[in-house]
């Protein structure tokens, strides 16, 4: 067993002597968006330092705990608070709850259901809106999967045709549709962060493809691939980042916009699961 192999089965191993629920879905809650997380009934909530090996966010407005419980009646295990790379965390730590979840002898997840904060970069888009992910741009400069490759957790190197899955995708728009939800579909680029770009690196992201820009989820998303996890992610759009008309922004605003929006998010979200 590798060191990373070990290391999951003591978290597993930690997390079973306080649940014995194997969670179908696993939910990712991000930025300002952690309303989903009132939805669940839940059965344990686990703080992430008493987890071994898990790290813990030190971003004011994620909060660190791993709730189990179930939501639209189906077993579902959330993070309420993420990782992020500018917090100076490695890939691998800041997927290692991702493997905990979804590893041969984790928890049992199969499908990842991720949310977070993005600016737009699009120009049909505004704050506010939700954008379902149909695709994604890793512009972090690094990589979850380099180094030694565990075998047992997945192949060395792993298709990415499909990185959010179309039948999850194409639900997500059934239930938006059914909600009277207005959404929007398009490609998250993932910078490291932590300052907000320049209109010079705006205009280059919208140039290669970006529909919005954030600073999150992609190394979630290849570890999940990495396993066979299903996954689906949704941005909500909490800033306009048009170079021509760019205006200066605050994490408080960007946090507000989250928190108004966020309700379209969980309304998905819920449904997304009830009927998955």
């Amino acid at each position: 067993m590798t060191e990373l192999g070990k290391q999951i089965k003591e978290a597993v191993d930690f997390i079973r002597t306080r649940t014995k629920m194997k969670p179908d879905i696993g939910i990712i809650l991000g930025t300002g968006l952690g309303g989903l997380a009132k939805e669940v009934r839940k059965d344990t909530v686990i703080d992430y330092e008493e987890i071994p090996h898990f790290p813990v966010s030190t971003v004011e407005s994620h909060h660190g705990k791993l709730i189990f419980g179930k939501l639209a009646g189906k077993k579902v295990v959330a993070m309420q608070g993420r990782f992020h790379y500018y917090e100076g965390y490695a890939m691998q730590q800041i997927t290692f709850p991702v493997r905990v979840m979804g590893a041969k002898g984790g928890l049992g997840v199969k499908t990842l259901l991720i949310s977070n904060a993005a600016g737009a970069l699009n120009p049909i888009f505004q704050r506010g809106d939700v954008m379902i992910m149909v695709d994604h741009i890793n512009l972090l400069g690094d990589n979850p999967l380099i180094g030694p490759n565990d075998e047992e957790l997945g192949p060395r190197f792993p298709d990415m045709s499909e990185a959010y899955s179309k039948r999850l995708i194409a639900l997500a728009e059934d239930v938006a549709l059914d909600e009277k939800i207005r959404v929007q579909k398009g490609v998250y680029v993932a910078m490291p962060g932590p300052n907000l770009e320049t209109r010079a690196e705006y205009r280059f992201l919208r140039i290669i493809g970006a529909d919005a820009v954030g600073m999150s989820t992609v190394p979630e998303t290849i570890v999940a691939n990495h396993m066979g996890i299903k996954v689906l992610g949704i941005s909500i759009i909490t800033d306009e980042c048009f170079p021509d008309a760019l205006k200066p922004t605050s994490v408080e605003e960007i946090i507000a916009v989250a928190n108004q929006a966020e309700p379209k998010l969980t309304r998905i979200m819920k449904e997304v699961v009830r009927r998955m």
